[in-house]
C-alpha cells in the first residue's frame, strides 16, 4: 500500500461465485485480496453458520485456503462483535451473553486461519452506548482476541470501529479521542496497536447505490467537503501509525474510485454490490434464454424473503423486480434455489453456457473495476 501508493480492496463473500472469483483474480495477477466474511454471512458452527453457501467459520476457511493456490487472499472478520450475528438480537440477549457469542466467534476465527479481526461492538440492541462505553467493548474483545492468538501461535492483525457508516465524516475530534484511547490501552497492556482504523468516509449503500457524500456534487449542510475533511483524517491516523479504512465502497463512480489511492485511502470494503451483480447476472441469462419462469421463480424467491427492507430508501421509488435483485444473494443457499439453478444450468448447457461460470465472470468484472480504480491491477 506504501510502496504502490494504492488502496487495499477488502470483497464481501456474497456468494461461492464471489469467492471463486477473488481468488481467482488474486492468484492470476498476484496481488491481495481480503475476504471481508461479516457474521452474518459466516459465523462458527456452534452460533449456526451463515446464510453464505451455509457455510461454518471452519468450512469458509478450508475452501478458500485449499483454493488460493498462491496464498494471496486474507481471511478477515468483518463486524465482529456483539449483536452483529442476527440470532442474537432475535433472541434479544444481554450485552453479556452477546460479548461471550461474540468471543466463541471470534475464537472460531482463529482457530480456522483468520488474519484480520475487524472488532466492531458499534451495534447495541438496548440503548446507546457512549463512546467510552463502546471503547471499553473494544478493548475487553481486543485483550481477548490477542491472547487466544498469542495461545494458537497465530499472528493476527486488527480493525476497530466505533460507530455504524451514516454517509458523513467522522469529526477530527472525535478520531484523535479514539485513537488516543486505543493508543494508551495498547501502551498499557503491551499490544500491538490496531492496523487498521473504520472512518467514516462519506460512503452509504442503499438499495443500489452510494448515498453518501464521498461521490456527491452537492455539498452537505455543516459538513467539510470529502477531498478536505479525509486528508486530515489520514494524516491523523498516521500520526499514530494506523492505516485507514472505508467502508460500504459500493457503487461509487470510477473518478472517485480513482481519487482513493491519490488521496491516501489505504483499504476500502465493497460487498453488497457484488451480491446484485450475480442477481442480475443470473436474471438477464435466464430472461434472454427463454427461461422466463425459472427467473420469475427466483425473483418471487427473494422478493418473498424481505432481505431487501433494511436497504430502502425512505419513500422509495424501487419495484418489486428492483427489491428482488437486492435480496437475491441471500437466498442462493436455500435449496428452492439451489433446485432452481440446477434446472437452469441444464438447460442453458444446451446451449454452450455454463451457468455458474457465466455468473463468475461477472463478478469478477465487478471486482475487476476496484482493483483497476485502487491502482491494484493496470489497466487493459
Amino acid at each position: 500500500m506504501q510502496k504502490r501508493r494504492c488502496t487495499l480492496l477488502g470483497v464481501g463473500p456474497m456468494s461461492v461465485n464471489c469467492v471463486d472469483a477473488a481468488i481467482d483474480l488474486s492468484n492470476e495477477h498476484e496481488v491481495p485480496i481480503l475476504l471481508i466474511a461479516s457474521r452474518r454471512q459466516i459465523d462458527s458452527e456452534e452460533i449456526g453458520g451463515g446464510y453464505v453457501n451455509n457455510w461454518t467459520t471452519e468450512e469458509f476457511a478450508r475452501y478458500v485456503i485449499d483454493r488460493d493456490k498462491k496464498g494471496k487472499i486474507l481471511l478477515a472478520r468483518d463486524h465482529g462483535g456483539p449483536w452483529q450475528n442476527p440470532n442474537e438480537k432475535d433472541e434479544n440477549i444481554s450485552l453479556r451473553r452477546a460479548m461471550e457469542s461474540s468471543k466463541a466467534s471470534f475464537r472460531a476465527d482463529l482457530e480456522a486461519g483468520f488474519q484480520i479481526l475487524h472488532i466492531d461492538p458499534s451495534v447495541d440492541i438496548h440503548c446507546q452506548p457512549h463512546v467510552d462505553e463502546v471503547l471499553d467493548r473494544i478493548f475487553e474483545l481486543y485483550e481477548f482476541c490477542w491472547s487466544q492468538a498469542q495461545q494458537l501461535r497465530q499472528d493476527v492483525i486488527f480493525e476497530i470501529g466505533t460507530e455504524e457508516q451514516s454517509g458523513s465524516t467522522n469529526s477530527q475530534e472525535e478520531l484523535d479521542y479514539t485513537l488516543n484511547a486505543v493508543q494508551k490501552f495498547c501502551n498499557k497492556c503491551n499490544l500491538p496497536l490496531p492496523s487498521f482504523m473504520v472512518i467514516q468516509c462519506g460512503t452509504r449503500v442503499m438499495e443500489t447505490r452510494n448515498v453518501g457524500s464521498f461521490d456527491s456534487p452537492v455539498r452537505v449542510a455543516d459538513e467539510l467537503p470529502t477531498e478536505i475533511q479525509l486528508p486530515k483524517m489520514i494524516e491523523i491516523c498516521n500520526r499514530y501509525g494506523i492505516f485507514m479504512k472505508e467502508h460500504n465502497t459500493d457503487y461509487l463512480s470510477d473518478e472517485a474510485l480513482q481519487w482513493h489511492p491519490r488521496l491516501g485511502i489505504h483499504a476500502a470494503n465493497v460487498a453488497p454490490e457484488f451480491g446484485v451483480t450475480e442477481s442480475r447476472a443470473l436474471v438477464e441469462v435466464l430472461e434472454t434464454n427463454g427461461l422466463a419462469e425459472l427467473s420469475d421463480s427466483f425473483l418471487q424467491l427473494a422478493y418473498d424473503s424481505n432481505k431487501w427492507d433494511k436497504w430502502m430508501l425512505p419513500n422509495s421509488q424501487a419495484t418489486d423486480r428492483d427489491r428482488a435483485i437486492i435480496a437475491g444473494h441471500y437466498v442462493f443457499s436455500t435449496a428452492e434455489c439451489i433446485a432452481l439453478k440446477e434446472e437452469a444450468g441444464r438447460a442453458l448447457a444446451s446451449k454452450g453456457i455454463e451457468l455458474e461460470q457465466h455468473l463468475r465472470q461477472h463478478v469478477k468484472q465487478s471486482i475487476l473495476r476496484y482493483l483497476r480504480n485502487f491502482r491494484l491491477v493496470r489497466s487493459q
